[in-house]
């Protein structure tokens, strides 16, 4: 191959990537209205986004929304020239099949991704005839969470630019009545005041928000492109100390249990504060400044501990003392000293911080433990699965032996957050990220917050006449908080349901059977709390088990999912489209899970010469350094126009790359990336008109022409030659040979000491002068690779 044909400039490459995405000018989004109603403090709101297609031709219009991360997706809804196109949610390993199939064309998948902290983002785009439009439709549902006294609702508005019919509609029905009622967010602000209207009456609160085209583009985050940012309604109810009011609709009950004025409890809490060598810079400033902070709201009565550790522990008493002036000084001047060094022994430090709270046992108090750490654990248990099966299971959890409540914060996204997630989970706490940003130190003394008032300990909600509950039993009830606990009446008779709540005060035993308030609703809202909850439970309970205990509760909670129609960690939507249109399927991310981004950098210590890869005749390079090698991602390089040094591309995770495509001549080719450690590429995907495929695996290859499936697994003969009407495929030992019309590709198949990996090699390019190259780009992108997990020169072997 000639050496000018894998030099391509970077001008080339992005204009030929931006001539892929849609252009927001070739539409017009003429309506977009948000609509949220709230009732038994269960939110339900759905996007309406309307854009016309104003072009003589057909163009992609895009659909790109940001939701709350505690939200489901329910319903997607498009609805084109009178059709209705309903997205359809399926469990993940039936969508998977779809799923792949879209990958294998090249199209998207996996539409939803964590943006920030409290958002996920999700995107579809869909083909629109010339002066045609299309509404889309998105509804989502979230139970809202009182923390630290407040219920927030977060409604987001980016419709991409700005809308003369632009509108967000909020609607609270709340009969115990509204404590207060307030605005908050980027998007409520002195320029868009008057676009905001709030009125409300004891029980039912409405929030209008009509800002005008001019003013979409006034908010701190706004700009010409329209609308950015946040409105936030945060609210509270009425309460008193009874047993609060219960919903009930159709045989399903919601009860809200936050009773105030309560005395508050005095409470035991150890800090347990990693210190290793991860934690320098500003992150053990802000955890001093924050933990000092702390340290000042303690109560008296309170007593306390503190725990550093790295490779070791250090204490700054052995036991717990009591929160009195001198001991408080004493423990900040310590905290005003953390110095981060050295690895991270967890496993010794939360037993050490679990030993201090059993040796302290007080009655008539609440014991808190809380762990704040920013990475993997290093020393102790070193091995991250040994980790969470060895000190999870046995040695935390035996130590703590359900007493108290373990919560553990994670400092940035170096943490394992699924490790600190179940091990909370297990110890009756919760898991949550700090992000590192300027205001973590808030972020921590806010979490503290929530839990630095015990009101009640040990609580057991129980329900005569009620099945099907969702948990009952809570370790402490937290000043602001707040218990929901919803279920099934038995046989939908009120008169023989009667609830009750055992708990233990500072005072008293509180064994509350008062009379309490029902209030009956006539839609299947409570039903779809119950299920939400359920649900929500179902995933942290499976999350701590192992074997067919855990095979069961995800069962459980992927029945109700379906059942719902909540998209979930076990489900996925197939956004349904038009026929000949890309299929889209939604998949819920995981905490912490970020998209797939390419960032490039000038490649070190490499010149223009060092160019080299498998399959460029006449081009050698330098096969991976020891550092490479070692790496976590795949190094892609490219080289720039007018530039001596490449550019890199760090490559890391389960990638799927588009590696050649010819609207013209109905031909692409796609690439599975298979392991870092492996290299290469463990699938090949190509397809040529709407019925011929090629799929080639490093064990087989299956050929589908129409209806007609063949499998080739080389174990039967040496050679296969198989000549479809467009496509011809040979198979041999070591490679496969693949020519359509002029364009011809070998597919090496190289074995690494034992695992094996594929590289494509384009032997003969495509001679359409109209074709569309930027496939073509990509394949020479990366045919640049660099480095691989494998000796190079034995690769060059097998070529």
């Amino acid at each position: 191959m000639e050496r000018s044909v894998v030099q391509i400039t970077l001008f080339g490459l992005l204009l030929s990537l931006a001539s892929t995405l849609p252009n927001k000018d070739d539409w017009d989004i003429y309506s977009f209205h948000i609509n949220s109603t709230v009732t038994s403090r269960y939110a339900t709101t759905v996007i309406t986004s309307r854009v016309a297609n104003r072009m003589n031709e057909s163009k992609e219009i895009e659909f790109h929304v940001r939701i709350p991360k505690n939200a489901f997706i329910s319903k997607f809804r498009m609805f084109i020239d009178g059709q209705v196109y309903d997205g359809v949610v399926k469990a993940k390993e039936q969508a998977q099949q779809q799923y792949s199939e879209a990958v294998s064309r090249g199209e998207s998948a996996g539409l939803v991704s964590s943006v920030g902290r409290t958002l996920e983002e999700f995107k579809t785009s869909v083909t629109v005839a010339a002066h045609k439009k299309v509404t889309f439709e998105l509804t989502y549902e979230e139970l809202m969470k009182r923390t630290r006294g407040k219920y927030e609702l977060q409604i987001h508005a980016r419709p991409m630019q700005p809308v003369s019919d632009f509108k967000v509609d909020v609607h609270i029905q709340e009969e115990a009545g509204f404590s207060f009622i307030d605005v908050k967010g980027g998007l409520s602000t002195k320029a868009l005041a008057n676009a905001i209207t709030k009125t409300h009456t004891d029980k039912e609160a409405w929030v209008y928000f009509y800002p005008t085209v001019d003013q979409q583009k006034m908010c701190d985050s706004c700009s010409d492109q329209g609308m950015n940012g946040d409105l936030v309604i945060i609210y509270d109810v009425n309460r008193d100390n009874g047993l609060g009011h219960i919903k009930k609709s159709d045989r399903y009950f919601v009860h809200h249990f936050a009773p105030s004025d309560l005395p508050r409890v005095p409470k035991n809490v150890v800090f347990v504060i990693d210190q290793s060598g991860s934690m320098s810079g500003r992150k053990i400033l802000q955890t001093r400044t924050a933990l000092i902070h702390i340290l000042n709201d303690l109560a008296e009565d309170d007593h306390f501990g503190l725990i550093t550790f790295d490779g070791n522990i250090l204490h700054w008493k052995r036991e717990l003392v009591q929160a009195n002036s001198k001991n408080l000084e004493s423990a900040k001047n310590f905290a005003s000293n953390i110095q981060a060094r050295g690895s991270t022994d967890i496993n010794e430090a939360v037993l050490q911080g679990a030993r201090m709270l059993n040796d302290h046992s007080r009655e008539g108090s609440a014991s808190i433990l809380i762990l704040l750490t920013d990475g993997d654990p290093t020393s102790g248990y070193n091995k991250a699965h040994i980790y969470i099966n060895v000190l999870n299971t046995s040695n935390v959890r035996q130590a703590i032996a359900g007493k108290f409540p373990l919560y553990c914060l994670g400092f940035g996204f170096d943490v394992d957050f699924k490790f600190l997630e179940k091990m909370s989970l297990q110890n009756n706490g919760v898991a949550r990220r700090i992000y590192e940003d300027s205001d973590a130190d808030l972020q921590l003394k806010g979490f503290y917050e929530e839990v630095a008032t015990p009101l009640l300990t040990d609580v057991t909600m129980i329900y005569v006449g009620g099945t099907n509950l969702t948990q009952t039993n809570f370790s402490q009830y937290y000043n602001g908080s707040e218990i929901v606990v919803a279920g099934e009446i038995t046989d939908n008779n009120i008169e023989t349901f009667t609830p009750q709540v055992v708990a233990i005060s500072v005072k008293i035993d509180l064994q509350d059977s008062s009379v309490v308030i029902f209030l009956n609703l006539s839609d299947d809202r409570i039903q779809r709390v119950w299920a939400y909850l359920t649900v929500k439970q179902l995933l942290d309970k499976e999350l701590q088990l192992s074997g067919p205990e855990k095979e069961k509760v995800k069962k459980e909670a992927l029945e109700l999912s379906l059942k719902y129609s909540f998209v979930t960690p076990l489900t996925s939507m197939v956004v349904t489209k038009p026929p000949g249109e890309n299929t889209d399927v939604l998949h819920k991310p995981k905490e912490g899970e970020t998209p797939q981004r390419w960032q490039p950098r000038l490649c070190p210590k490499m010149s223009a010469a060092s160019f080299g890869g498998p399959g460029l005749r006449g081009l050698h390079g330098p096969g991976p350094s020891k550092t490479e090698k070692a790496g976590s991602a795949r190094l892609f390089l490219l080289k720039a126009e007018n530039q001596t040094v490449p550019l890199c591309f760090d490559v890391s995770g389960p990638v799927r790359l588009k590696l050649l495509h010819y609207p013209s001549r109905e031909l692409s080719v796609n690439g599975e990336l298979d392991s870092v450690t492996n290299g290469g590429f463990s699938r090949i995907f190509i397809h040529v008109k709407d019925s011929q495929h090629v799929e080639i695996d490093t064990n087989w290859v299956t050929v589908r022409d129409g209806q007609t499936v063949t499998y080739y697994t080389g174990q039967d003969q040496d050679c296969l030659s198989q000549h479809l009407y467009i496509v011809t495929v040979i198979v041999r030992n070591n490679e496969i040979d693949v020519a359509t019309g002029d364009m011809r590709m070998v597919i090496i198949v190289h074995e690494n000491n034992g695992p094996k990996i594929l590289w494509p090699v384009l032997r003969q390019r495509p001679s359409d002068n109209n074709a569309d190259v930027t496939g073509y780009i990509f394949f020479s992108f990366l045919y640049l690779c660099f480095c691989f997990a494998l000796e190079s020169s034995h690769f060059y072997k097998d070529l």
